[in-house]
């Protein structure tokens, strides 16, 4: 029987950094470059543009090593998990050091030509983004430690374009917060079983067989929070129909979840969905 060839180790590293699969990388950036595209009327300078873009990038990667490096013993027991690089032990913890340093090395260096109140709250973002991993050890409710970090996404992006955070920026703060929590609470269920097993906290969890209840409640508060900031900016119909498609899809997804025999790979599928209805409402909120 032939031997199995070495994955790699730069394949590993781009699996490590989750580069093979843009989703979750694509899902933080959308937040900021809603703010981005507001704040600016719809016309922001784009070197910002690549900036906001270049730095979710970077970030979202540095999380993601983070995350796997606080896990890597937990990754190996979960079905979803266990091929990770660091929990299959393809790249060693030193190795998955120096990737998270070398990624927070570049968000810094966007986060350099940002200005101050974008700065400082870049760098107060970081404690979040370290410590979630540890957030699920403890906390009932880990998604909403993510969902902060992901509203950071809004303040930053907003920030650098205005120099404030007026109120309008609240808005659609609450509404990435809510629309965070629908999806990764979406995304925590195809753990559910693994995570009970193991000791882990998830909203799925936390909420039980009312999770997808749940997941109704947080996309109606996205829609809320949305729609308030329609309606506060003044937003052209562009907008409002976007947000239709949006709440239709959510609705939809709401729906399809009260089905309690869905498989594993739907709920990946319903994240992935999150993605295409976030960049709806983005050519909404430019066009409107």
């Amino acid at each position: 029987m032939p031997e199995s060839k070495q994955e790699p180790t730069w394949l590993a590293i781009v699996k490590l950094l989750r580069w093979h699969k843009p989703e979750g990388r694509l899902i933080l950036m959308i937040p900021a470059l809603w703010a981005v595209f507001l704040a600016a009327d719809g016309k922001p300078p784009l070197a910002l543009v690549g900036a906001i873009v270049v730095g979710t990038l970077a970030i979202s990667a540095a999380g993601c090593v983070v995350n796997d490096l606080w896990d890597k013993d937990i990754d190996s027991q979960v079905e979803r998990t266990r091929d990770r690089p660091l929990a299959s032990r393809t790249l060693s913890i030193k190795v998955g050091i120096v990737v998270a340093l070398v990624s927070f090395a570049c968000a810094a260096v966007i986060a350099f030509y940002l200005n101050p109140l974008s700065f400082w709250l870049s760098v107060a973002a970081v404690p979040l983004i370290l410590l979630y991993p540890a957030a699920k050890r403890v906390f009932p409710i880990p998604q909403l430690v993510l969902s902060i970090a992901w509203g950071f996404a809004v303040l930053i992006g907003w920030s650098a374009v205005t120099h404030n955070l007026s109120f309008p920026t609240w808005l659609l703060w609450s509404a990435t917060i809510f629309w965070t929590l629908g999806f990764d609470t979406i995304y925590a269920m195809s753990d559910r079983a693994d995570d009970k097993r193991i000791g882990i906290n998830s909203s799925a969890l936390f909420f039980g067989d009312y999770a997808f209840v749940a997941v109704g409640i947080f996309f109606t508060g996205t829609v809320f929070f949305l729609a308030w900031l329609g309606v506060a900016l003044q937003l052209q119909p562009a907008f409002w129909f976007t947000l239709a498609l949006a709440f239709v899809g959510w609705l939809w997804q709401f729906l399809s979840l009260m089905s309690k025999d869905l498989p594993n790979y739907v709920y990946e599928k319903f994240f992935r969905q999150n993605v295409w209805i976030g960049f709806i409402v983005l050519v909404g909120m430019i066009l409107g």
